[in-house]
């Protein structure tokens, strides 16, 4: 199996206003990928056409929106997956909704399952009932949202995923918990991390600082960037992943257990 290319896109974002966020990431991505040769997969923020926002009903979108017309054409014409979450109303609910749309073919979801209820995000949107695990040139991905990060149960590798990744709005006042545990996810799952978070202020006052990363299957952070906006293409080693988990088979000795919802 072959290394993997991925993008991260650190932006600040137009409150509520799809159109200009969608041009304005469609920008930088033509810009990167014309730089770096093309990526495997390109990772938006969470929200990333509106801002971290609890007016659902106002700024939701559908599974034939404009948004996802968009992704799919910007999967089709870089030959990248691209992924990252958007408000989704689906039979009267709406969903803090990440989109994994391939080059090719019908996207796949997960619905954020952790709702951030300090902000009544969780009086709002549903959450989701399911893990999410895709395929990608021989590496399984599990993307997750934000909130879900300080939950390790709803992250434990069971042998199943070689790369975890993060889509979030985290305010800068928690910036310490985030750089905490991004690393422990890495390292107590034997797996490549990578995260995305916007940078600016939104319009109900919160700052992000943003600190997008990658971090390696031993918990090292081989890349942050801090309050400035950036597009940027890393190679995940998949050699590393797996002398990580022949020299320290730590996953050998994980708990068995069942989630229940």
């Amino acid at each position: 199996m072959r290394d993997l290319s991925i993008t991260l896109v650190q932006s600040d974002l137009r409150w509520q206003d799809p159109e200009a966020n969608r041009q304005r990431l469609g920008a930088a991505l033509e810009t990167e990928l014309d730089t770096s040769g093309g990526s495997d997969l390109v990772i938006l923020p969470e929200m990333f056409t509106t801002g971290f926002c609890m007016e659902a009903a106002a700024n939701a979108e559908t599974m034939t929106g404009p948004t996802l017309a968009w992704m799919r054409d910007t999967a089709a014409a870089t030959g990248a997956v691209i992924t990252g979450s958007l408000i989704i109303e689906e039979q009267g609910r709406y969903f803090n909704r990440l989109i994994w749309m391939p080059p090719a073919g019908e996207p796949d979801w997960y619905d954020k399952r952790h709702l951030f209820r300090m902000v009544q995000e969780d009086h709002h949107y549903s959450p989701g009932d399911r893990l999410l695990t895709v395929q990608l040139k021989g590496w399984r991905v599990r993307p997750l949202i934000c909130y879900d990060l300080r939950f390790p149960v709803w992250s434990r590798n069971r042998k199943d995923y070689d790369l975890l990744f993060y889509v979030a709005n985290w305010p800068t006042p928690r910036r310490e918990v985030w750089r905490l545990l991004l690393p422990a996810r890495a390292a107590e799952n034997l797996a490549w991390v990578a995260a995305v978070n916007r940078v600016g202020r939104d319009a109900n006052g919160f700052e992000y600082s943003g600190d997008s990363c990658v971090i390696d299957p031993q918990g090292k952070v081989m890349f942050s960037k801090t309050d400035a906006e950036f597009t940027r293409t890393f190679t995940l080693s998949r050699e590393l992943l797996e002398r990580s988990r022949e020299r320290f088979p730590a996953h050998l000795d994980a708990d068995d257990f069942r989630l229940e919802l």
